[in-house]
């Protein structure tokens, strides 16, 4: 039997825009350009694509459950358009004082992943714009790719990256070098 081929990408940052203020809303939610082709190119190679992410603007009340899954409708719908499907979305609704496990940089929310696709995390590609997601990714075998959107540029400048994490523009060039290097 064919192992499954499976890649973990942050939301913020990584498929859409992000925001200091948090994405609130649908109407805040807007893709970054290329992130719905390029995921759309992982599902042509094979890829099953998952979306890890913190959401603490659950806890802090800034929005509701009924909002985030609004919220994560109109992403699923972006990537349809674009020929891709996202096939789930996890995502840890705590703050940072909860001090729970599945909050990135914790490996929580990565490991229930692994659970749920039955799949060894060794090698696996976790895609993020900030050192947590990296980090979560790093502690349980994934291997760590940053890109430059989002906060990308801000946590390639303050260093201390996950040993052997590559780093691409964007999630299309990330993408380009997973499925190029596939064929090597």
């Amino acid at each position: 039997m064919a192992q499954t081929k499976l890649i973990i990408l942050d939301r913020d940052g990584v498929i859409n825009h992000d925001s200091d203020e948090f994405i609130k809303s649908p109407q805040e939610w807007r893709p970054i350009d290329g992130s719905m082709e390029a995921i759309a190119q992982l599902n042509q190679a094979g890829y099953k694509v998952v979306v890890a992410t913190n959401q603490s603007g659950i806890s802090r009340k800034l929005f509701d459950m009924e909002t985030l899954n609004a919220i994560h409708h109109k992403m699923h719908t972006a990537a349809q358009h674009a020929g891709a499907t996202i096939d789930a979305v996890f995502f840890c609704p705590h703050a940072a004082d909860f001090n729970c496990d599945c909050r990135k940089p914790k490996p929580g929310m990565i490991r229930e992943i692994a659970n749920r696709y039955d799949i060894e995390l060794k090698g696996v590609p976790i895609v993020g714009d900030s050192l947590r997601d990296l980090q979560a990714g790093f502690i349980v075998g994934c291997a760590p790719h940053l890109v430059l959107t989002g906060k990308g540029e801000k946590t390639l400048a303050a260093g201390g990256l996950p040993p052997g994490a590559k780093v691409h523009l964007n999630l299309s060039t990330m993408v380009e070098h997973l499925l190029l290097n596939e064929l090597v």
